[in-house]
Order: C-alpha cells, then structure tokens, then sequence
C-alpha cells in the first residue's frame, strides 16, 4: 500500500527545492499562517510554533496526508533577522553580520496522516561571517537581490563567499529544510527513501 500523498505547508521556492532532492512526489500549499512574533517569544520558540501551525492548519485542509510544516528565525546579536525586504535593509542587516555570528533556528513540524501528534525537528546552525566591507555587501545585494531571505543572503548561492565557517549538523538547513532530520522521519512514516 502507498504512503499517504505528501504536502509541503510553504510557498517558499528554497523548500520546494530541497524536498524536491528527496524525489518523494509533493505538492505544495500555502499555510495561510499569520507569522508575526508572541510578545517575547524566544525565536527557537517562535520557529518552532510556526512550523507546527503550518503543517497543522494544511492538514486540517487535507486529511489522509502526510505535511510537512518548516520555518526559520534568524538571530544576531539577540536581534531576529527577518527577510529584509529592501536593497536598505538587506545592506543593514550584512553590516550588522560581518564579522559576526548568526545563529538560525530551522523547525519542521511534520503532521502523519492518521493525525497523530506531530513529529517536530529543530536544527541550531550557527554562521560566522569575515568582515565584509562595504563595497562587497554592495557588490553582493546587486548580484544576488536576497530580499527575500533571512539575514539578506543566500547559503546555496553567492552568499556562501561572505562566510568564515559554519557550524551545522545538516548544511541544508540553513537554506530552509533540514533533509537529514527530515529524511529520517519520512522513513520512520514509511515513505521509500534510501
């Protein structure tokens, strides 16, 4: 007998991609979920509710299936990192990163299809940053546009050259989807991975 049809909870195109690796078929819909912040939320907390949320609300919209709920907080210097959205903020927040650390709490919530409580994974991965000088955080928002990314950069792009080093159980995590976890849990769900 098939496993349940899979449903990643996000419109992000970085999800899609990563759970693409696994070659599992999905489809993908959007939560609908308000992701504004708890008054002092800590921002594990805060990915971890989200994720949750997410994969809870898409499979209220569709039982029998398996979702998968994901999302990542960024923190540097006690202060969340959201997506920048502008060219201004995207500058500010890689001024604020340089030669510093970052860390990124990245939660899955997975939600089995008999509706059982939620399998909930959270990877801790920290970034560290060299010094980056103005002209190359400007060289690196005109290359990359990462408007749309927390910190305002792109791990699996050109945004890897701003790093030192970083500090993961699972590289993929940091994109948005923690694959090792992930893959781990699916298997336990009875999806065919190798």
């Amino acid at each position: 007998m098939p496993p349940p049809a899979l449903i990643l909870a996000s419109t992000s195109p970085y999800r899609r991609t990563l759970l693409s690796r696994l070659g599992l078929p999905f489809e993908c819909i959007a939560p609908g979920v308000d992701e504004a912040p708890l008054p002092q939320e800590a921002p594990l907390e805060r990915a971890r509710r989200l994720a949750l949320a997410k994969a809870t609300a898409v499979a209220a919209q569709r039982p029998g299936s398996t979702v998968i709920g994901g999302d990542q907080v960024a923190v540097c210097g006690g202060e969340v990192l959201d997506k920048p959205g502008t060219v201004a903020r995207c500058r500010e927040q890689l001024e604020r990163l340089s030669a510093a650390a970052a860390t990124f709490y990245t939660a899955v919530a997975l939600q089995p299809a008999e509706h059982g409580a939620a399998l909930q994974l959270v990877d801790t991965t920290t970034v560290y940053f060299r010094a980056l000088s103005a002209l190359e955080i400007e060289r690196y928002i005109a290359a990359e546009q990462p408007l749309d990314c927390a910190g305002g950069f792109r791990a699996e792009s050109l945004g890897i050259a701003l790093f030192a080093r970083v500090v993961t159980e699972d590289p993929t995590a940091l994109i948005g989807l923690p694959l090792i976890a992930l893959a781990r849990s699916l298997r336990q769900l009875g999806y065919a991975l190798p």
